[in-house]
């Protein structure tokens, strides 16, 4: 939090390079979690730049409460959300019974493991892209992040219980996915 206090200070302190220093240090982050939702390069860019403005002229309502990145990744969830809405392009996918169609992936399958060829990673990639825009964040940013469940929270403002059954139900939908590709057995 030391280092999060110092370089807040220093950007709204107007030194030279502190922005830019906090747009190197966090701009992978933006770009992973809307690319994740949005899935064009055009409006990845230019909703990352829009992230970065929105965060730049609201640095000064930061609290410190939690972690700097867990903020920007909210700002740059919010952006993405937003732009999916405006598109009308739903967050998730409905399959008309409350929940996934898909079952059957254990709550220890290891998503890295199973893809240890250049083909199955290929496979496994195709199977997370085809994941509606929020299911596919939070699962990226869980298993292949390696992010806390208590940061996505504080970054989506999702309950964790939700972010869970979430996490649950892609990994379902993968297994489905990739059973027949990988002989991965139900």
């Amino acid at each position: 939090m030391d280092a999060d206090r110092q370089l807040v200070t220093d950007v709204l302190g107007h030194r030279p390079g502190a922005f830019e220093r906090l747009v190197r240090e966090y701009q992978g982050l933006c770009w992973h979690i809307i690319q994740r939702m949005v899935r064009h390069p055009e409006d990845t860019r230019e909703l990352c730049q829009e992230a970065f403005l929105r965060i730049h002229r609201n640095l000064g309502q930061y609290r410190f409460e939690a972690p700097l990145k867990s903020w920007i990744g909210q700002v740059a969830y919010s952006v993405a959300r937003r732009h999916l809405e405006r598109k009308r392009i739903p967050l998730l996918e409905d399959d008309g019974d409350g929940g996934s169609v898909l079952e059957a992936v254990p709550d220890g399958y290891d998503l890295a493991a199973s893809a240890e060829s250049d083909e199955q990673s290929g496979v496994l990639h195709a199977a997370i892209e085809s994941l509606p825009p929020l299911p596919r964040m939070l699962l990226t940013l869980h298993y292949l992040d390696e992010m806390p469940i208590a940061d996505i929270a504080a970054m989506t403002g999702l309950p964790e219980g939700t972010i869970k059954s979430h996490l649950f139900r892609s990994r379902r939908q993968l297994r489905a996915l990739l059973e027949p590709c990988l002989g991965v057995a139900a």
